[in-house]
């Protein structure tokens, strides 16, 4: 995505259509459009020809593009995962992973990278319904693994926000679900996590269309990406006023839930409970 960004403004300045770009690496308008979203896999030869028609000659900055391009390249740790993930989710996972910011609404289930190991198995059991043992395994040890990046060096922020529903649906026995709200109380008092949640009580709020996540880039070339995750796909969403309605949407969400501290007391509460 950020070579692509790249590649994008040196089109642009240089007012260089896509089609004439295309032409220019025997593709079409549609490859350019892909490239420039980092939708594609990156040719050397291509990003060489492309830096040629855009009057890049400055060998230092011909050097640094075509670095980035072998390092879009290489696969994510998540690839050796593939045999078990739907085809739109490694999308997802590589952007998580390069995010300083990931701001959530989750109403089903607690967040991916909240839930304990225990709780992921009920969660993936139910999803993965006829599925091997060792499907199961692998799809749970993938998440566990996406978890670490809240605990890294460069952690990003996590602003979530959890429905009440989410709390109270049981995955897996009691005992699963105790663990999981000890959890999410440990959780909360990290530094770079903020969660809130929204409780029955308040009624009707801005999440009506349901879950969905927001996630922003330490490039300021990137634009912010919204996720929205169906039954059989996934959609990405980066147009400035479809990521604006989301991010509005999350703001209310923010605001109409109780505090960081308030909702830490209510998970409190609905451990004693449960």
């Amino acid at each position: 995505m950020l070579l692509g960004s790249h590649l994008r403004r040196l089109r642009e300045s240089r007012g260089i259509t896509r089609e004439a770009a295309g032409y220019s690496i025997r593709a079409s308008e549609s490859k350019i459009s892909r490239m420039e979203l980092g939708r594609v896999s990156f040719k050397t030869r291509d990003v060489e020809d492309l830096l040629t028609l855009y009057g890049v000659a400055d060998e230092a900055e011909r050097t640094s593009l075509l670095s980035l391009a072998k390092e879009a390249n290489v696969a994510g740790w998540w690839h050796s995962y593939s045999d078990v993930l739907p085809s739109w989710f490694p999308t997802y996972i590589g952007l998580e992973g390069s995010a300083h910011l990931i701001r959530s609404y989750e109403v089903q289930f607690v967040h991916g990278l909240l839930q304990t190991e225990a709780y992921a198995r009920a969660v993936v059991s139910r999803g993965m319904r006829g599925a091997g043992a060792a499907d199961i395994d692998r799809r749970v040890a993938l998440r566990m693994e996406r978890q670490k990046c809240l605990v890294a060096e460069k952690a990003p922020e996590f602003h979530i926000v959890l429905d009440e529903a989410a709390l109270r649906r049981p995955y897996g026995d009691r005992e699963v679900m105790r663990g999981q709200l000890q959890h999410l109380i440990d959780l909360s008092e990290r530094p770079n996590v903020r969660l809130q949640v929204m409780p029955f009580g308040f009624g009707g709020h801005s999440g009506e269309s349901g879950a969905f996540t927001l996630l922003s880039f330490p490039e300021s070339d990137l634009s912010d990406v919204v996720y929205l995750e169906q039954l059989t796909s996934a959609l990405y969403l980066d147009k400035p006023e479809d990521v604006a309605q989301y991010e509005q949407a999350l703001k209310q969400l923010q605001q109409d839930s109780p505090s960081p501290e308030e909702s830490r007391d209510l998970l409190r509460g609905l451990l004693q409970l449960s």
